[in-house]
């Protein structure tokens, strides 16, 4: 079976094979093509021998503007023709391609139009019209211009009065603008552009989905399905992998192509006139004429009504999971810098900074975990949830997932109001705002929500800190993302800093003036709020000292039906405990429950036992998966 990769361009241009279709973006706008140059070289002849498929016996000054419908052409898409009568302000219009005609027999008419400052930045097709009245070619005249200007795209010898190539010209018109060459390939060097090189070289690396170096024959014929939706033959296979074979001595490798192969075999489309097959891989994996991610492929629309947040779905899990696999050379569940850039090369930008290592869970060696990496992606969802649209999109999760777009990864939860009415929550990403005065321990608290004592959280450096931190917690056996957030110290929070699902209030036990703040902050935000608060006694292996306020912790908190304040310290041999977070995203799970159910020592004990459980259970399923990988 014929595929794309191997099947030469046919010269009809109406009879070319079916192409993908070509989004409405790039359409040529009218009017696209405008046949110009000097009088009486058979321009208007040409549009009206293509129109009525006959030599035209009395021929206009000027042909009426005529529009081809897209249901004729090839690319599936409108072209516009207009008969330019040498009006300068036509050629500045909108339109999309700029031809020039002259005649078989007028030679100077060749270098008067390659002067000409209007073909600069179109794609220009060079025609020769009335071929029949010569015996011989014009092609070694026009050969040079086309050397020397590279706008022209291609050059073409026609006839009006004998059909010859009439047809063809305005393909070519329509492909001139769909596929340019000048975007992709230099001439002059004889190879393809750094941009070019670029876009395809993240296209292979998406495309190598075991990360080997190499397109397999499984991965080939996926490439070859999503850009073409034609499956490739066994035979058609091997034709290509021959080819470069006989071109390039490392451009197959373990009987797969490499990149270098793949780069090899766009050039070779491109300088055999295949633009079109380059072209339709690239709008494929989301590029512009420009060769930039169109904001389309990027940023798909998303609606996100008030009060509702977004998480990744169980399908965007599975993709970062085999993300994941895919760069954990060494299988040791977790990602080493060297195999994180790696894994960011299809990015334009680094994208996470030296901050997320001490937002998300690590090894011994300050290297990002298998359940780091989902954690910040969560984080990145629930914060910004157009950043993570624009990863997914580098990431080519909608073309390896066969899905529209990276929106379909993502779930837009119910309202908040819904759930309290209710008395239950479908969400698995909780906020917790934690609040206190400066130097009360807040930021012990985030770290060690991810396992760290205060001797590791003294290696962290001053400006790697960061003010979130995110981790799953299991309440009741199932696997929630307590997601914390040390927010400002000021006298007063701003909105921002209000709304979430739980509030931890921090204060120093042996700090007198620590409580003053949270009680404070507590009644100017959340007194009259139907967000649950858990006030956490922090630095509890320190001398416990009188706070200096009207009463005391304990009595502030039965007063305003608030659980005991929970004892806290990170100053621990081993990783600190996590029972204020199970609490935390149990009032977070279910703020509705009443101040009895909140204090009694049952409930809690469920919880956590869940937890432990859950969480041993949870890191053996992991490792059993990760050896038989």
């Amino acid at each position: 079976m014929s595929h794309p990769w191997l099947c030469p361009v046919p010269c009809s241009a109406w009879t070319a094979p079916p192409s993908p279709t070509v989004a409405g973006s790039i359409c040529p706008l009218p009017p696209t093509d405008l046949p110009s140059g000097l009088s009486r070289v058979g321009k208007t002849s040409l549009i009206m021998s293509l129109v009525s498929e006959e030599f035209p016996e009395e021929v206009p000054p000027r042909a009426e503007e005529i529009t081809i419908p897209a249901d004729v052409t090839p690319e599936r898409v409108p072209t516009h023709i207009v008969d330019y009568s040498g009006n300068g302000c036509a050629i500045h219009m909108a339109y999309a391609i700029l031809w020039h005609c002259l005649s078989c027999k007028q030679y100077k008419t060749c270098y008067i139009l390659a002067s000409s400052n209007d073909i600069s930045l179109l794609p220009l097709i060079l025609v020769g019209n009335k071929s029949d009245l010569v015996e011989y070619s014009s092609m070694e005249t026009i050969l040079p211009i086309m050397n020397q200007y590279t706008e022209i795209e291609t050059c073409v010898e026609c006839s009006a009065k004998n059909l010859k190539n009439i047809s063809e010209l305005f393909y070519y018109a329509q492909k001139a603008v769909l596929h340019p060459t000048g975007p992709l390939y230099c001439p002059e060097e004889k190879e393809m552009k750094p941009a070019c090189i670029k876009a395809l070289t993240r296209i292979f690396r998406i495309s190598d989905q075991d990360n080997d170096g190499t397109l397999s024959d499984a991965e080939l014929n996926f490439f070859q399905r999503i850009c073409f939706n034609t499956p490739l033959a066994p035979q058609a296979l091997e034709d290509v992998k021959n080819v470069v074979r006989k071109n390039l001595s490392d451009g197959v490798a373990d009987n797969g192509l490499t990149l270098k192969g793949f780069l090899f075999l766009h050039t070779l489309f491109i300088q055999r006139g295949r633009h079109e097959t380059t072209w339709t891989v690239l709008r494929r994996f989301g590029y512009d004429d420009d060769l930039e991610l169109t904001p389309e492929y990027l940023f798909p629309p998303l609606k996100i009504p008030p009060d509702c947040t977004t998480e990744l779905n169980h399908h965007a899990y599975l993709f970062l999971q085999s993300i994941f696999d895919k760069h954990d050379l060494d299988r040791d569940c977790a990602l080493s810098p060297e195999e994180l850039k790696d894994l960011f090369k299809v990015f334009p930008y680094m994208p996470w900074g030296p901050d997320v290592n001490n937002t998300v869970c690590t090894n011994e060696r300050g290297w990002i975990t298998y359940q780091g990496f989902l954690s910040q992606w969560t984080l990145t969802t629930y914060l910004d949830v157009q950043r993570c649209l624009e990863y997914l999109g580098y990431l080519g999760y909608s073309i390896l997932t066969e899905q529209e777009s990276q929106a379909s990864a993502l779930t837009v939860t119910r309202d908040k109001k819904i759930d309290l009415q209710k008395k239950q929550t479908q969400r698995n990403v909780f906020r917790c705002n934690v609040v206190g005065m400066k130097g009360c321990g807040k930021n012990g608290v985030l770290q060690a929500l991810l396992g760290r004592n205060l001797m590791r959280q003294r290696q962290i450096r001053a400006e790697h800190k960061s003010y979130y931190a995110i981790n799953t917690v299991y309440v009741y056996g199932q696997e929630k993302y307590l997601l914390l957030h040390d927010v400002s110290d000021s006298e007063f929070l701003c909105d921002d800093e209000t709304i979430c699902d739980v509030v931890c209030l921090v204060y120093d036990v042996n700090n007198p003036k620590s409580f003053e703040y949270c009680a404070r902050i507590f009644k100017q935000h959340f007194m009259d709020s139907r967000t649950p608060c858990l006030m956490v006694a922090a630095k509890s292996d320190l001398h416990e000292v009188r706070q200096e306020y009207s009463i005391s912790p304990a009595d502030f908190c039965k007063k305003h039906k608030m659980p005991p304040p929970q004892a806290f310290t990170c100053n621990t041999l081993e990783a600190p405990s996590k029972d204020i977070f199970v609490k935390l995203t149990t009032m977070a799970m279910y703020p509705h429950m009443t101040q009895a159910d909140l204090k009694s020592s049952s409930f809690w004990l469920r919880a956590s036992f869940g937890a432990t459980v859950f969480a041993v259970l949870g890191f053996a399923m992991y490792k059993a998966l990760l050896k038989q990988r």
